[in-house]
């Protein structure tokens, strides 16, 4: 099975990092072609930011899918351009976000969100209301360190990490709690054993859900869209948006 990693920022060493820990959590046989942001945000973090990712997200899919990928996995906790993505695809899209809190409201009746940088708080809430779950969301924390900066130092977002996470459980009620963002991809096993509910890494969510949902094949009639003229776009995506895409 051959799957495509999109990163939808702009940070080759987030790439890197997601692309790594995407091909030790598949198992043998399941390969990631992966694609960065040609365009945009080194770190998403703001609604401004969010937006121009999503672009972004568009643009890497329409230059980097093929005929051969299996299904589409979106490496950005908040899933910027999800539903469009879902659009243009003519295989399954998931995103971390969705992956990963559909996943804990199936274990637990009280989901906590935990991620880095302090302006997700409000997008989170709102993208867990639009998937219908929002009375399942305990809450959503954040550290004050972004995913960025977490990814480049770790240990040095540990304590506080434990700490909103074991607030997450003792004040909002979470029975189990998301490590959210691809920054925090690989944390859980070093915090866990200080945190007082399960601890579920976005990313191992969004492997798990896409290649079972990559098993089910394209999904009919999906990525046909009415042509759409546009200006200014790369010129795969304009193709694609127009019909006219080479690798359908």
């Amino acid at each position: 099975m051959r799957l495509l990693l999109i990163n939808p920022n702009t940070s080759e060493s987030i790439t890197e990092l997601v692309a790594r820990r995407a091909r030790e959590i598949a198992p043998a046989g399941v390969e990631f072609d992966v694609a960065t942001a040609r365009f945009g945000p080194r770190y998403i973090g703001t609604r401004a930011s969010a937006a121009i990712a999503a672009h972004a997200a568009l643009d890497s899919f329409a230059a980097a899918y093929r005929p051969a990928h299996a299904g589409v996995l979106l490496a950005c906790f908040g899933d910027p351009g999800l539903d469009a993505l879902a659009e243009l695809s003519p295989v399954p899209v998931v995103g971390m976000a969705a992956a990963s809190m559909r996943i804990a409201a199936g274990r637990a009746a009280r989901v906590g969100m935990l991620t880095g940088g302090e302006r997700w708080v409000p997008m989170l809430k709102e993208f867990v209301a639009s998937l219908g779950l929002a009375d399942r969301l305990a809450c959503v924390r954040a550290v004050s360190a972004t995913g960025a900066q977490i990814a480049a130092d770790p240990q040095s977002a540990y304590a506080e990490l434990t700490a909103q996470a074991n607030a997450a459980v003792a004040e909002d009620g979470a029975e189990i709690v998301i490590l959210g963002g691809a920054g925090l991809t690989g944390l859980a096993p070093a915090l866990q054993h200080g945190v007082r509910a399960p601890l579920l890494d976005s990313l191992e969510c969004a492997v798990e859900n896409i290649m079972h949902l990559a098993k089910e094949g394209p999904r009919i009639g999906a990525g046909t869209l009415p042509a759409v003229e546009t200006v200014g776009l790369g010129s795969e995506l304009a193709d694609r948006l127009a019909g006219r895409a080479r690798n359908a």
